[in-house]
């Protein structure tokens, strides 16, 4: 066999897909298996956007190559969506670049500014892809810890102890997963501050902040904050649209110049059908939200009542798609406890400890299961 790269022993495979794999295996031995793992949503997205994908596809020019900027209509649909939402102007041509998903954007994000053994500040619990995707490109993880006395918001008096001047990047992620803890304007603002201090580039990772949420937040609301920062999104979650791939990043337009020379080698554009089903959906108004949450409000119920079950405690006020729970202090570790909980009752939930360390004792269920399967697993203790 070739030799692999050395990149991948600094890594291992993505806990989700190691996992579904067992959870597959069982489901095909016929075990019961109610999947609360993962946050992929199980509803549909709007009907008029998928019309609009099914008409667009016989349209000139559908299927040929699409800019690696995407269509004009759509960054001018992200930059109404900011304009609404958020209350954020952002220039359309310079400032918006839409991606094939939010992940796709951590990747490129990496690769446009980090170097060798560049340091990046990493939230403890956080998303796993930061960590992997730092030291896929030669960066060093520098993990920061949030905890539930802080509302898991960094203690930037704690960092600002240590020594910053090998870090290039920090990530964060508002409304937070795994917890769902909300940052406000000013907790905005103080991490704007600390990283125009220190010359970091501050990346916020906001795909949550329409389901459950209220009174939304962006990074950049924050004066000035496009200078050192940007900020991704993701129509994912907020339109059920999570297989069509779609998000976007905004930021200045150095920064936007700089990640479109690194997308502009990965890919040759995302497909016209998609790009125009995106632009219906970031014109959705009111109602779809309303029926979106009322949806996850009922799940959430059921949810926490499974929760009280097991004996754990959770934020009634958390946003996304996820309850965040800490298990009694006589439970077993998260890992043990969640594959006994597989193994005897047929129910996957997803361990705390995969978002790092400050995730042991805690436990996530996901929301995209529909209320039946929660009912039935409620039944099964």
């Amino acid at each position: 066999m070739i030799r692999t790269a050395d990149r991948l022993h600094t890594v291992e495979e993505y806990y989700f897909s190691k996992k579904l794999r067992e959870v597959r295996g069982l489901m095909a031995q016929g075990r019961p298996i109610i999947n609360m793992g993962i946050g992929s949503p199980d509803l549909v997205p709007p009907k008029s956007v998928i019309d609009a994908m099914a008409a667009s596809v016989e349209d000139d020019g559908a299927h040929q190559y699409q800019s690696y900027q995407g269509l004009p209509e759509l960054r001018q649909a992200m930059a109404a969506f900011y304009a609404s939402k958020f209350k954020v102007s952002a220039d359309p041509e310079r400032e918006i670049l839409p991606l094939m998903g939010s992940k796709e954007g951590i990747m490129h994000i990496s690769m446009a500014f980090l170097n060798n053994g560049d340091e990046v500040l990493i939230p403890n619990p956080g998303y796993p892809t930061y960590t992997s995707v730092t030291k896929l490109v030669g960066g060093v993880p520098k993990l920061y810890d949030l905890k539930a006395e802080n509302n898991w918001f960094p203690d930037l008096a704690a960092l600002e102890q240590q020594d910053m001047s090998g870090v290039k990047l920090m990530w964060v992620g508002y409304p937070h997963m795994p917890t769902g803890a909300r940052a406000s304007v000013q907790g905005f603002r103080e991490l704007v501050a600390f990283a125009g201090r220190h010359k970091i580039l501050l990346v916020n990772d906001n795909p949550y902040s329409f389901v459950l949420g209220r009174d939304p937040v962006s990074l950049l609301n924050v004066d000035g904050a496009a200078q050192n920062a940007l900020e991704l999104n993701s129509l994912s979650k907020t339109f059920n649209m999570a297989g069509w791939r779609v998000g976007m990043v905004l930021g200045s337009p150095e920064h936007i110049e700089a990640i479109l020379k690194v997308k502009s080698n990965m890919d040759s554009g995302m497909f016209y059908g998609i790009q125009k089903g995106a632009i219906e959906a970031l014109g959705m108004g009111p109602a779809w939200f309303e029926q979106l949450d009322a949806v996850y409000e009922s799940r959430r119920l059921l949810m926490f009542q499974l929760a009280d079950i097991l004996c754990c405690t959770y934020d009634l006020d958390a946003a996304g798609m996820f309850v965040w729970a800490r298990l009694p202090s006589e439970a077993p570790g998260s890992e043990e406890f969640i594959n006994r909980v597989l193994h005897e009752k047929d129910i996957f939930i997803a361990p705390g400890t995969i978002f790092g360390s400050n995730g042991e004792g805690y436990i996530r269920f996901s929301l995209c299961v529909g209320e039946d399967r929660i009912t039935e697993a409620i039944g099964r203790f």
